[in-house]
């Protein structure tokens, strides 16, 4: 006889204490194995597939998607304990015990069986009894369980953001005509329809309240938008990058010098590693060769100001975060021990860390403990910037755009590749001839790479 176990939203780590849902990963009815990941959420860290540690088949969801979990609630229910005649393996009340997002058993996952009567219903009308979808018992078809798929599938949307973005603000994207491939509805066909809708008002865009399929606490109602007004919930990824600024504009006594670098040097180094084969290098890993360099010099400004205990924690190891820019908002991941890599190893982990933001794959140790940040700024095309610390650090280090400028360069007026450099500083760590001392080694790593001979 099958027992239904309920499987709540797992402790998320690092402090996470709810979840919203952004997409389902199965239905009622489906049949899933141990350690399938069976919904997408995104917490405050960055988004990510929970898995369950029941084999079985589903038999009731909890929360639609866009509604918030605190850590605890209930997500799914399954019926285990029927052994399936095949594709899912045998159902198994035991569970993997791994229950951590991200974390599963060494299998693979067996591939998923889709189960419908009609169209799926969420909810917790089945968990009571060994039925799906309230019709009872499923048929079975060659000895498997299934039933015919509805016509009426989803609009092909390219990210699960997307859809989200839609239903916030009251679109329907069945009357979009995407402009990707095979008609895909991209991010910029939908806030090209909203922002036409604001100004005909033929819309008014509001936030709706989910529908939980629970007892499930459902989000707060937020205020209505006003015509021509588009409201975008400060959660999420968002949310906490929002806090964290504002605490550190709160918290830290932050100030900024900067200088003007000629970088032509560093570019022709740059050029001629990538011309001597093998990994390509980019800028980017060099920039952080020469912060490590620096703050292996200056290692006040690798550390953190503990107010409470009115210290300052200086650290023996460089975790570099950068800043990196994605769908989801401003995120910046960390790349560990960044002192003891070289360049070629700096270029790999950037590619990997930088695709993980993009694809919103990045994990919750992925995007904190940093101890100083690089800030490339000069990719949106600006040349300076006073950017905010990332709190709880102590620094972080600006770089502007590498462009052609009229420099003195050996006592004649040339064109050179010139760049800004500015340093953002926590005053309580160190004052201003530390902060200076630091910017003009970087600057002068710049200027003539082989400076960089001597910590290598």
């Amino acid at each position: 006889m099958a027992q239904v176990l309920e499987f709540k939203l797992p402790d998320l780590g690092e402090g996470l204490t709810e979840a919203e849902i952004v997409r389902w990963l199965v239905e009622v009815g489906d049949v899933v194995a141990i350690d399938q990941p069976v919904v997408e959420v995104e917490t405050a860290k960055a988004m990510v597939e929970v898995p369950c540690p029941y084999g079985g088949v589903v038999t009731a969801r909890y929360g639609e998607e866009g509604t918030e979990l605190p850590v605890g609630a209930p997500l799914i229910t399954v019926a285990v304990g029927e052994r399936p005649t095949s594709g899912a393996g045998s159902a198994s009340a035991e569970g993997s015990g791994n229950v951590l997002v991200g974390y599963g058993t060494s299998e693979a996952p067996a591939r998923r069986r889709r189960v419908r009567q009609g169209r799926p219903v969420s909810g917790a009308s089945a968990a009571g009894s060994g039925e799906v979808n309230g019709q009872g018992a499923v048929p079975a078809v060659n000895g498997q369980a299934a039933a015919p798929e509805t016509d009426d599938g989803p609009v092909p949307v390219i990210s699960p953001l997307v859809r989200r973005l839609a239903r916030q603000n009251g679109l329907d994207l069945r009357e979009l005509t995407g402009s990707g491939p095979d008609g895909l509805i991209l991010r910029a066909d939908v806030e090209y329809a909203l922002r036409a809708a604001a100004r005909s008002g033929a819309a008014e865009p509001q936030t709706p309240v989910p529908q939980p399929t629970s007892t499930a606490p459902a989000p707060q109602p937020t205020a209505t938008a006003a015509p021509g007004e588009i409201r975008t919930p400060l959660k999420g990824i968002r949310g906490a990058v929002a806090d964290k600024l504002a605490r550190s504009r709160r918290e830290i006594p932050d100030a900024t010098c900067w200088v003007d670098a000629d970088a032509t040097e560093l570019m022709r180094a740059r050029t001629a590693m990538n011309a001597a084969g093998g990994p390509k290098i980019s800028l980017l890993a060099l920039l952080a060769r020469i912060c490590t360099a620096a703050l292996a010099r200056f290692p006040e400004l690798n550390s953190t100001a503990d107010a409470e205990a009115r210290e300052v924690v200086q650290f023996d190891r460089v975790h570099l975060g950068f800043a990196a820019q994605t769908d989801r908002g401003l995120v910046v991941p960390v790349v560990r021990d960044a002192h003891a890599r070289d360049a070629e190893s700096l270029t790999a982990e950037f590619a990997r860390l930088t695709e993980a933001g993009r694809t919103g794959t990045l994990t919750p140790a992925e995007l904190t403990g940093g101890t100083f940040t690089l800030n490339n700024y000069g990719v949106f095309g600006v040349d300076g910037s006073t950017p905010i610390i990332n709190h709880p650090e102590a620094a972080m280090l600006g770089v502007g755009r590498i462009v052609p400028k009229p420099w003195v360069h050996e006592g004649e007026l040339a064109v050179r590749q010139v760049v800004q450099l500015s340093l953002t500083f926590d005053h309580r760590v160190c004052d201003g001839g530390t902060a200076g001392g630091f910017l003009r080694y970087v600057a002068d790593c710049v200027e003539q790479p082989a400076v960089l001979l001597r910590t290598l």
